[in-house]
């Protein structure tokens, strides 16, 4: 199995969101949510831009003692939050594998309706 982008679009808030999912289908990066389905994708090639340098990272300690990291884009805007790990080395492990993931991964538009449905 491949990494893949997944874009899709809450009921509850009425916006579109993306996660990115390793080859094990766990979820390493979330974005927060869009106005539109272009901005979603915009965020998505983002990602893919900033994701293989180390800079645009941010290691960060939740309230709860355990650890998470941010993606930035240049401008310091956020684009994307990880899972929450219990060691360092986790969340180290969950950077590397946006680095090694991110560029190549494809996107699955869930928010495509199909006719009939």
């Amino acid at each position: 199995m491949k990494a893949k982008f997944q874009l899709f679009k809450s009921t509850k808030k009425n916006q579109f969101y993306f996660r990115l999912l390793a080859t094990n289908n766990q979820i390493i990066l979330a974005s927060e949510g869009y106005a539109t389905k272009a901005n979603g994708k915009n965020g998505i090639t983002s990602v893919k831009v900033h994701s293989p340098h180390d800079n645009f990272y941010q290691r960060l300690n939740a309230s709860n003692r355990q650890y998470y990291f941010t993606l930035t884009a240049a401008n310091n805007q956020v684009i994307g939050v990880s899972e929450l790990y219990v060691s360092t080395k986790g969340r180290e492990n969950g950077i590397a594998s946006v680095k090694q993931n991110a560029q190549t991964a494809g996107i699955e538009d869930l928010t495509v309706e199909y006719a009939g449905a």
